[in-house]
């Protein structure tokens, strides 16, 4: 029975074990740019477990995925092409990773963020097919395009209310 807890430290190494699989598989994918080499570094994760906003997706004691939930402003959704469904709070979801070993674990994230939030934020890089499908089988909607603030890179983002 899967289950979603807020990640701690003592689960780090698995998180960043997840990552690395998550990159091999964007790569292997066509989409190998998105977090290129090292994202997300471990000082990143390890903030999100101390803001609280880093979650994992796990079997009892065996971690499968992990993903990062925060509820305050993103501040690189304050500038979009397009536009936001609306602009009320809103959730977002970012780093989303699994094993490869349970399906359908971003189908259990959205459902578990619903739960806080109705207003839910999210995007994915032009090249991640499989995300993309994931984030509209889950009822969001396309509303344009996003800029990393990091290095400008675009991005698609989505909303669903």
């Amino acid at each position: 029975m899967l289950e979603i807890r807020k990640t701690t430290a003592a689960d780090l190494n698995r998180v960043m074990e997840i990552y690395d699989i998550a990159r091999g598989f964007m790569a292997a994918s066509g989409n190998p740019t998105q977090w290129g080499d090292g994202y997300p570094v471990r000082e990143l994760i390890e903030e999100d477990i101390e803001r609280g906003e880093s979650y994992v997706i796990a079997d009892g004691d065996e971690i499968h995925g992990v993903f990062m939930f925060m509820q305050r402003v993103e501040p690189t959704y304050e500038k979009i092409e397009g536009a936001w469904l609306c602009d009320g709070p809103y959730g977002t979801i970012h780093r989303v990773a699994t094993d490869g070993k349970c399906r359908r674990l971003f189908d259990l994230c959205v459902e578990y963020c619903a739960k806080v939030t109705s207003n839910l934020r999210v995007d994915t890089h032009h090249d991640n097919f499989p995300m993309q499908k994931a984030i509209e089988r889950n009822g969001f909607t396309k509303c344009g395009t996003i800029y990393m603030l990091h290095d400008g890179s675009p991005r698609i983002a989505y909303q669903r209310i």
